[in-house]
């Protein structure tokens, strides 16, 4: 399935914008692809910029990378209940909440990466038994429909979105 499938009801509008920073790709193809080259720019970060924020009550690099772990978590669970065709709707998540109960600033980069390629490589071999018809699956999820295909491009976009964010606001000082 490719990013121009999903439409606009599959999806809260909130999450458009991690959408549309992919571009047109293939959903198996971008799940597999980040999970080689995200490690890669993980790896690239210095150890020493890990716990460093570029302003006073903004997340550190350390917690902004389990903050993308934790919400692919959550992203694939949806996934899998919507998949699986269960109905019950599903509450949000407060990310602010979960971060400062993360410990995220006391792992090394090399814990973090390894935790990431775990839990993107469940995540593939999950959407890897999805068809079209279990794609096109929708739920409920903080109020609002989300498909399951729209979930997998939602976790693709959203660690892009924090990849960009880590680039801009945290390396270039």
């Amino acid at each position: 399935m490719k990013t121009s499938d999903l439409k606009d009801h599959e999806f809260n509008p909130y999450y458009k914008p991690y959408i549309e920073a992919l571009g047109e790709v293939d959903l198996l193809n971008s799940l597999k692809s980040q999970v080689h080259n995200y490690p890669q720019f993980l790896a690239s970060i210095p150890e020493d910029k890990l716990t460093y924020t570029y302003a006073k009550g903004k997340w550190t690099i350390a917690e902004i990378l389990v903050h993308v772990l934790d919400s692919e978590r959550v992203f694939q669970y949806r996934a899998l209940r919507f998949a699986r065709n269960d109905k019950t709707p599903l509450p949000g998540f407060d990310q602010n909440v979960y971060v400062p109960f993360s410990g995220a600033n006391s792992r090394s980069i090399d814990e973090i990466i390894k935790e990431y390629k775990a839990v993107r490589k469940s995540t593939i071999a999950l959407y890897e038994t999805f068809d079209e018809t279990i794609l096109k699956r929708k739920g409920i999820a903080s109020n609002s429909p989300m498909s399951v295909a729209a979930l997998g491009f939602i976790m693709c976009g959203h660690q892009k979105h924090h990849r960009n964010i880590i680039r801009e606001r945290y390396l270039k000082v």
